[in-house]
């Protein structure tokens, strides 16, 4: 079984995780042989609201989510609190201890710097929020030009691109 949590939190840009969301649930229901569970996830149980103001519940919380495979950080406004927040980043750091891939969209980037783990390597993120990932890590290669940056240790998710007959 492959685990991908999205995580939820408030402020995060709708987009960002609801987009990523939707595109890995399509996936693991069009092959559920695959073994693929796509899950939101939280702090806590109670209500999130988004960057537009949406209001959702996650799947799970930090405690009770499990191993988690993938981990997919949204950006959003909401980033800019996580940043600072001891608790987010020590979660995090523990998550990345056992595995987990680590990908981000858009701002999520600012939240992985700040928990260490963009050091020394290339990262993009939204253009108007460069010159913060820079200070936040100044050992970050900015990659302003890339729409994405695989900066890391590949690991593959395998699954057979043709719908099963």
């Amino acid at each position: 079984m492959t685990r991908i949590a999205i995580a939820l939190f408030e402020g995060a840009e709708e987009l960002d995780w609801a987009g990523p969301w939707e595109v890995l649930a399509a996936w693991a229901q069009q092959w559920p042989d695959d073994g693929v569970d796509v899950f939101t996830v939280a702090r806590t149980n109670d209500a999130v609201t988004c960057a537009k103001g949406l209001r959702v519940l996650p799947d799970r919380t930090w405690d009770d989510a499990g191993a988690v495979d993938v981990l997919v950080y949204p950006g959003g406004m909401g980033t800019r609190r996580e940043l600072h927040d001891d608790d987010v980043l020590a979660w995090l750091r523990n998550v990345r201890t056992s595995g987990t891939l680590m990908t981000s969209v858009c701002t999520g980037a600012l939240v992985y710097a700040a928990a260490g783990f963009l050091s020394g390597r290339p990262a993009t993120t939204y253009w108007s929020a460069l010159p913060l990932l820079a200070e936040l890590d100044p050992t970050i290669e900015l990659r302003p030009d890339d729409r994405f940056v695989d900066s890391g240790v590949r690991r593959y998710i395998q699954y057979d691109p043709e719908p099963p007959v």
